[in-house]
């Protein structure tokens, strides 16, 4: 008869920050999706905001060409990248942007957490923001204040919000706030006049902007506006090739540092010099193409804009006419329905909360989704669906080639996302 060993290491202690937070929302749907479809249930995989679109040619060529690199790049990194993203803001944004005040590194991400880690700051987040946002405060315990938004304001933070926030600032603890346009998960973006406004608030206050900007290029218009263009003193941008580029698993992104935060620059570089030492050279070498003004590349984005506008106006208008309250985004993925007028309906169901709802609606109509209590919207029964699932090759390759044509709905490769629209919709009336 054999005896177990007890395990020596069963009590290990475990940072209870990190106990307190709970796996990233965007990737569990992923994995439980995923896990649904090899059980055999028919899923709409609407939960992750991954790009459709494949990586730009030119991106893979030089992908290719560079894969033999190998050396460790720069911490800061490889000076002809930040070259070009300086470039690129100065271009688009008209910034003052200089290749010595960008940081690379394996995706915003990691560099939003460098950017939390590094600072001293109380966390300012609109309600609703990116799901990753407040996690990272917790796992730092840093402080973190949510300010609340309307959806008759496309849930869009508005200068008497911020205002009013900055007023009840506790102490002398400098504040962080971090906006994000086009916004994920409502689909949103701002306005010259609100981002005017905005700065006009935070510079009063001393308030640093983080500026989020990695779906800039998806402005379905071509008209996104930096923070930065209005508060160049007290904004960093953040960006990378996750969404515009479709290249999520190349894990790239960058922070553009204003003049004058120079030393907050070199915390953070030490941050990265004891992390992540440094981006793949090849990944590095191949992406600075991204950042260049090339016709290749503008017709790449140009293309997937024109598809996700489509998309985005469809799909939002298929629920509009099952009875949700939604509005009709503006750039990026998402779209973010409101079901709150619908809570006593489905309060007797059994649905009380917003996670209740996105549970019960992925295993009965196999259409994932996230709950807006992952976003910091605790007071509204809203879902984020992203509508990105289908493969967009094909529908880049009729977009490019007839860039007169509007985007024809009832092609095959959209099937999937009426379908999951009209599931959301009938699946409401059969309560």
């Amino acid at each position: 008869m054999t005896t177990s060993t007890p395990n020596p290491f069963a009590d290990l202690p475990i940072n209870p920050s990190i106990l307190r937070v709970p796996k990233s929302a965007t990737l569990a749907i992923n994995e439980k999706s995923k896990a649904l479809q090899r059980a055999g249930k028919r899923i709409y995989r609407l939960g992750l905001g991954q790009s459709p679109f494949p990586v730009p040619e030119l991106m893979v060529s030089r992908l290719q060409a560079y894969a033999r690199a190998k050396d460790y790049m720069a911490v800061q990194g490889y000076l002809p990248l930040r070259e070009a993203i300086a470039g690129m803001l100065r271009r688009t944004e008209g910034l003052d942007s200089q290749a010595r005040r960008i940081l690379v590194g394996p995706g915003s991400k990691e560099l939003l957490f460098g950017l939390q880690m590094a600072l001293d700051c109380e966390l300012l987040l609109p309600a609703p923001s990116w799901v990753s946002y407040e996690p990272q405060a917790r796992l730092l315990s840093r402080p973190c204040r949510w300010i609340e938004t309307r959806p008759e304001n496309g849930w869009k933070l508005t200068a008497d919000d911020l205002e009013q926030q900055a007023r009840q600032r506790d102490g002398k603890k400098r504040q962080l706030l971090i906006l994000n346009s086009p916004n994920n998960p409502s689909g949103a973006c701002y306005a010259e006049t609100e981002l005017q406004d905005l700065a006009e608030v935070a510079r009063r206050h001393g308030i640093l902007v983080l500026s989020d900007e990695i779906y800039s290029e998806l402005h379905y218009r071509g008209e996104h506006r930096s923070m930065a263009r209005y508060y160049p003193e007290g904004t960093l941008v953040s960006n990378g090739i996750s969404k515009w580029a479709g290249a999520g698993g190349w894990r790239l992104g960058f922070l553009a540092f204003p003049e004058g935060l120079e030393a907050l620059l070199q915390s953070m570089i030490v941050i990265a010099s004891e992390t992540f030492t440094s981006v793949s050279a090849p990944i590095q070498m191949a992406s600075i193409c991204a950042f260049e003004d090339s016709p290749a590349m503008l017709d790449y984005i140009h293309g997937c804009r024109r598809i996700m506008a489509g998309i985005g106006r469809d799909f939002s208008r298929r629920l509009r006419e099952g009875g949700l309250q939604v509005a009709e985004p503006e750039g990026g993925f998402y779209c973010l329905p409101d079901f709150s007028p619908m809570a006593d309906r489905l309060r007797n169901h059994g649905i009380e909360s917003a996670a209740d709802l996105a549970t019960r609606l992925l295993e009965e109509t196999g259409v994932a989704g996230l709950p807006g209590s992952d976003f910091g919207l605790h007071d509204h029964l809203a879902l984020r669906f992203a509508f990105v699932d289908f493969d967009g090759t094909e529908l880049l390759r009729v977009a490019r080639e007839r860039p007169d044509l509007a985007i024809d709905l009832h092609r095959p490769q959209l099937q999937r996302m009426q379908q999951a629209a009209d599931r959301i919709c009938d699946w409401l009336h059969r309560l």
